[in-house]
């Protein structure tokens, strides 16, 4: 028995190992490109939008000094709710009460002037103009006991409405002046939530003309929903030409004043989109900003079509002569033509059917109608009979074609996270 050398064994071997250890990868490499496929889904699905919102006290004022003086009294403290009519701030009112004093006895004296000048008429001593100047001069007396009493009255500052006191600017003893902030006072019973939406979402919203189909909610800054849900309660009246946005105002109920004057969050508005196309986020890729999914061709439409041209074209080509032996040049006219026909149809129908061939994948570029959870709606793209790849995306390429497997598009979503109506 002839013995081989050991570096022809140990090449032997080395081969038997590479040829062993190529079948299992080439296996895993067939496996890897066996990808997941599925399909849109049209259904009614509610969409919801987000947009980052100001809050405010639908009233919110500030509390000013109608006159001038010394700040003698505060009668709130910061952050205190008060009623209508509650006192707030009292200013020095004793040169307004003085003042008044001397309104008041000039109309005195205006009256014992009218007086006598009337008793004096009737005695024919003066004349009927002196009476006349005698009621003039009493009226004016009085429009400057008005006026005194008023301006008395303005150094008593009352709460207008139902409220909450702000930061106190000015403190007990300080000189102000007349037109002076003092405080500011909300009502938060009602707030005003104002938040700006695109064109394309206003056409939107304003499409159905029923803004109370639109659900209205509040998320807060610590990412909870404020309990009592909104309405629109207006929308500005011009566009914004620098941002291409329209502010809308919703109107949310505070019976807890939970919200304050000034806060920050997240409106979120839904409505239901009729037969929307529906599909998993994870289908999709970007690039450039731009999303796209990965279509897998399907080639029954294009053979059943082609085979339904082929079927006519067979029986142009095979009619019978109706007029006897005068018409047999132009029956022959007629096959070539069909014939000619029939030849160009399956050479535009191949060309065509690159689309559809079945298991090769294409690009195809989507457009975004909104996002909700793990799901699209997609505006531009695709419709219910695409074929799109839901798993493998980075195992493929633009007309390759591969091998798959095909999941239910229902069975897909009832694992995704959505709502539907």
């Amino acid at each position: 028995m002839r013995l081989l050398p050991l570096p022809a064994i140990l090449v032997s071997l080395g081969l038997a190992i590479l040829a062993g250890c190529d079948k299992p990868a080439q296996k895993e490499h067939e496996e890897a490109h066996k990808i997941l496929v599925t399909r849109p889904v049209v259904k009614d699905v509610v969409s919801t939008q987000q947009y980052v919102c100001q809050i405010h006290s639908w009233r919110h004022i500030e509390v000013c000094a109608l006159e001038g003086g010394y700040l003698e009294k505060i009668s709130v403290q910061e952050g205190q709710a008060v009623k209508e009519g509650d006192l707030l701030f009292k200013i020095l009112p004793v040169l307004y009460q003085a003042r008044l004093n001397s309104e008041i006895a000039e109309a005195q004296l205006a009256q014992i002037e009218l007086d006598n000048t009337q008793r004096l008429y009737q005695q024919n001593v003066v004349a009927q103009p002196e009476v006349a100047l005698a009621k003039a001069k009493l009226a004016k007396a009085q429009s400057k006991v008005d006026l005194t009493r008023a301006e008395l009255d303005f150094a008593t500052i009352e709460a207008p409405f139902e409220g909450i006191i702000d930061t106190q600017r000015m403190q007990q003893g300080s000189l102000i002046a007349e037109g002076d902030v003092l405080t500011t006072l909300s009502d938060n019973n009602v707030m005003w939530v104002y938040f700006n939406v695109p064109e394309a979402r206003y056409l939107e919203y304003e499409a159905g003309k029923n803004r109370e189909a639109l659900k209205i909610e509040l998320m807060l800054a610590n990412g909870e929903k404020f309990p009592y849900e909104g309405k629109i309660g207006a929308i500005e009246a011009d566009f914004n030409n620098e941002t291409g946005n329209i502010a809308f105002r919703a109107d949310f109920p505070n019976p807890d004043h939970l919200l304050r004057h000034g806060q920050t969050g997240t409106v979120l508005v839904s409505h239901v989109v009729k037969d929307a196309v529906v599909i998993p986020q994870r289908a999709t890729y970007e690039i450039l900003a731009k999303k796209y999914a990965y279509v897998v061709g399907d080639a029954g439409e294009g053979e059943e079509t082609e085979g339904k041209a082929m079927e006519e074209t067979g029986h142009a080509a095979h009619a019978e002569p109706v007029g006897g032996a005068s018409h047999s040049a132009g029956n022959e006219q007629v096959s070539k033509k069909s014939a000619e026909q029939h030849s160009d149809h399956q050479a535009s129908g191949h060309e065509a059917g690159n689309d559809l061939q079945e298991g090769v994948v294409h690009q195809r570029e989507i457009v975004i109608l909104s996002e909700q959870d793990d799901i699209y709606l997609i505006n531009e793209g695709l419709n219910a009979s695409d074929k799109i790849v839901l798993e493998g995306i980075r195992q493929v390429r633009d007309g390759e074609a591969v091998e798959y497997e095909f999941r239910a598009p229902e069975e897909v979503l009832e694992h995704l996270k959505y709502k539907a109506e």
